[in-house]
C-alpha cells in the first residue's frame, strides 16, 4: 500500500513537472507563433510619402532613385527572414512571428516611397541618434525608434497631441525638461529630443531589465505595462513574464509597437534586398552650433547670411514661428552649415539690425491722451467714469451719447433692472467690447467679474454680467418700445439741465480770465513736438502755473493748441545782513 502511495506521488510529480515545463516552453516559443489579426499600425505609417520625398534635405542632399517604382517585392521564406533578423549584431532580441512579418510586409510592400524616403533621411539623422545612445551607453539598434514614431519628420504630430521625432507627449517634454511654448517646442529639436529620450530608455530599462518591456513601456507609459503584468501573472507574485506574455493584456496600440520596431530594424538593414533603391548623398551636410543671445527671426539670418528658409527650418525645426526668442538669462542653440558659422559670428551685428522694426516686439506703448484721465475712481476702487472718447468725435455725436445713456438708465430704473446679476453666452462674432457696450458696463467691469486675464471670449462662454442697461432679447428683454415711453420731456429736460450748466460753467471761467487777463498777456500757440515743460522753460514758468494758467488737469497738449502764458513773477531780493 505505502509502494503504491509513493508511486501515485511520483506520477504526480512528474505530470506537474511536464506541465510546468510545457508551459514555460509555451510562454517562451510564444514570441516565435504569436498572431494577431486586429493589427493596430502606428501613426508613422500614415505618413505622406510623397511630402518625405519632397523633404528640403532629400531634394538637395540625395539622389533618389525610383526603383520601388518600376520593381516589385523580392518574396522571402520565413526562414530566410529569421536568419536574417539573427545575423543582425544587436543586443536587444529580434525574434519572428507573424505579427512582425505583417510589418516588414508593410515597408516593403505598400510603404516602399516612404521607405525610401526614410533611407535618405537617415543620412542626416541616424548619427544624431548614434551619439545620444552612445553617451547613455544603450544599445545602437534603439536609433530606429524614431522610424516607427515619426517615419523621421520633426515636424511629425500624433493625434493624441505627441511632436518631434521621438513623439514626446507635452507632460513627458516637461517631465524630461524639454521646452514648449508659443515660439519654441524642443520636442522637434533633433539634438535635445535625442538625449532626452535615450535618457528616458535608459531609465526604463533599469526598471524592467528587458529591452522590449522598456520599449513598450516608451510608448504606453510604465503603468500600462505594470497594470499587463499584474493582470497576466494573477497571484503568482515570482512569475517572471517578458512582452511576448503580456502581449494580449497590453493597449492594442502597444501590441505592435515591438514588432514594429524589431520590422524597421530588418527594412533599414535589408532594404537592397526587397529592391528599394539605396539613397546616396551627393554632398555631405555637416552642420555646427552656435549659441544665441538675442532676439532673432530666421528670416534676418537667411538675408544676411544667403541661407534658404528651408534649409533654416530643417536644421532648427524648433522654432515653430521661425523666431529666436534668446536673452542675456536665456540662450538658444542655432544649428547651421558648418561653413556657416565664422560667417554668422562676423556678422551677428548685421543680422540683429536687419529689419529690425519688422521683427522688435513693442517694450512699452503709451495710449492717446493723458493715462490718469482716462478713468475715475470711486473710493473702493471701482469705475464710475470712462472718459476714453475718439479724438474724433463731434460735439453732437457726445450729446447724442450722453442722451441715449440718460433713457437707458431711465428704462432701466423704471424696469426694475438695474444693476440685476445675468449670464450672457457669447454669440459668434461678439467680442468683450461689443458685449459691455450692449449691457452699458466697462469691459474691465466683466474681466474682473469673470477672473478673465485676456480679452479674448470665445464662442459658447458664458459671463456673469451686472448689468447697467438690457439689450433686446433674451429673459430680460427691455423692448425698444420702453424706450419711447421715457418723454422727450425728460430728455429735453436733462439736455436743457446739462447746457445752463455748461452754460453757468464758461461765464464763471469768463470771468476768472477777466480777473487773469492782467497776469496772463501771452499766447504761445503748440509746435509739433513741443510739451508743456518745454514751453514752461522757454518763458521762465512752472509747469503748474502754466496749466493753472489754461486750466489744465493733465499734461497731455496737442500742435495747434493756444495756451496762455502767465507774466513771469519778480521775486523779492533780501538784502543779506552783515
Amino acid at each position: 500500500m505505502r509502494k503504491k502511495i509513493l508511486f501515485i506521488g511520483a506520477v504526480l510529480m512528474a505530470l506537474a513537472t511536464t506541465t510546468l515545463h510545457a508551459n514555460k516552453q509555451n510562454v517562451l516559443d510564444l514570441k516565435h507563433c504569436l498572431t494577431d489579426s486586429a493589427i493596430i499600425y502606428p501613426h508613422s505609417f500614415e505618413t505622406d510619402s510623397q511630402k518625405l520625398l519632397e523633404n528640403w534635405y532629400v531634394k538637395n542632399y540625395t539622389s533618389v532613385g525610383d526603383s520601388y517604382k518600376n520593381t516589385n517585392d523580392v518574396e522571402v521564406t520565413d526562414e530566410v527572414i529569421i536568419e536574417r533578423l539573427q545575423q543582425m549584431p544587436t543586443i536587444i532580441e529580434m525574434p519572428f512571428n507573424d505579427v512582425v512579418k505583417s510589418y516588414i510586409n508593410r515597408y516593403t510592400k505598400y510603404g516602399r516611397a516612404q521607405l525610401s524616403a526614410m533611407l535618405g533621411l537617415s543620412h542626416y539623422y541616424m548619427p544624431i541618434f548614434e551619439q545620444a545612445l552612445e553617451a547613455q551607453g544603450l544599445p545602437l539598434e534603439l536609433k530606429y525608434l524614431p522610424v516607427i514614431e515619426s517615419a523621421l519628420d520633426p515636424n511629425a504630430v500624433s493625434t493624441s497631441g505627441a511632436a518631434g521625432l521621438w513623439q514626446f507627449i507635452l507632460v513627458a517634454a516637461k517631465g524630461v525638461g524639454l521646452e514648449v511654448n508659443s515660439l519654441i517646442d524642443e520636442r522637434r529639436d533633433p539634438y535635445l529630443s535625442s538625449e532626452k529620450a535615450a535618457g528616458l530608455l535608459k531609465d526604463l530599462y533599469q526598471i524592467y531589465g528587458d529591452w522590449h518591456l522598456a520599449i513598450a513601456a516608451y510608448n504606453c507609459g510604465p503603468g500600462n505595462v505594470n497594470k499587463a503584468i499584474r493582470r497576466a501573472s494573477g497571484n503568482d507574485e515570482n512569475a517572471v513574464y517578458d512582452f511576448w506574455s503580456i502581449y494580449q493584456y497590453l493597449p492594442k496600440e502597444t501590441r505592435g509597437y515591438v514588432p514594429a520596431f524589431i520590422a524597421a530594424n530588418y527594412v533599414m538593414t535589408y532594404y537592397k534586398e526587397h529592391n528599394i533603391a539605396p539613397v546616396l548623398a551627393t554632398k555631405p551636410l555637416v552642420t555646427d552650433t552656435v549659441l544665441i543671445s538675442n532676439r532673432i527671426h530666421l528670416q534676418q539670418i537667411s538675408d544676411v547670411l544667403d541661407i534658404p528658409m528651408n534649409e533654416l527650418r530643417i536644421l532648427n525645426p524648433q522654432f515653430r514661428a521661425d523666431m529666436i526668442p534668446g536673452t542675456a538669462s536665456r540662450q538658444y542653440t542655432l544649428v547651421l552649415p558648418s561653413q556657416q558659422i565664422q560667417a554668422y559670428i562676423i556678422s551677428e551685428d548685421q543680422i540683429i539690425n536687419r529689419n529690425k522694426e519688422k521683427y522688435k516686439h513693442r517694450e512699452v506703448v503709451q495710449p492717446g491722451g493723458d493715462a490718469s484721465e482716462l478713468f475715475v475712481y470711486d473710493a473702493e476702487g471701482n469705475i464710475v467714469v470712462s472718459n476714453i472718447v475718439g479724438d474724433n468725435q463731434s460735439q453732437e455725436d457726445k450729446q447724442s451719447a450722453e442722451d441715449m445713456n440718460y433713457i437707458n438708465q431711465k428704462v432701466a430704473e423704471k424696469s426694475g433692472q438695474a444693476g440685476k446679476m445675468i449670464t450672457h453666452k457669447v454669440k459668434a462674432g461678439e467680442t468683450l467690447s461689443s458685449i459691455a457696450k450692449m449691457y452699458g458696463v466697462d469691459p474691465l467691469e466683466i474681466k474682473e467679474q469673470n477672473h478673465l486675464r485676456r480679452s479674448a471670449v470665445r464662442t459658447g462662454q458664458q459671463l456673469r454680467i451686472t448689468a447697467k442697461i438690457l439689450p433686446e432679447g433674451g429673459d430680460y428683454q427691455v423692448l425698444q418700445t420702453e424706450a419711447k415711453k421715457v418723454s422727450t420731456q425728460q430728455v429735453t429736460q436733462a439736455s436743457a439741465k446739462k447746457k445752463e450748466t455748461t452754460s453757468t460753467s464758461a461765464k464763471q471761467k469768463s470771468k476768472s480770465n477777466t480777473k487773469k487777463k492782467s497776469s496772463a498777456k501771452t499766447t504761445h500757440k503748440v509746435k509739433s513736438g513741443e510739451s508743456l515743460a518745454k514751453i514752461a522753460s522757454k518763458y521762465g514758468v512752472t509747469v503748474n502755473e502754466l496749466k493753472k494758467a489754461n486750466n489744465l488737469k493733465g499734461n497731455t497738449i496737442h500742435p495747434g493748441d493756444k495756451l496762455k502764458v502767465p507774466s513771469k513773477k519778480k521775486s523779492k531780493s533780501r538784502k543779506r545782513k552783515r
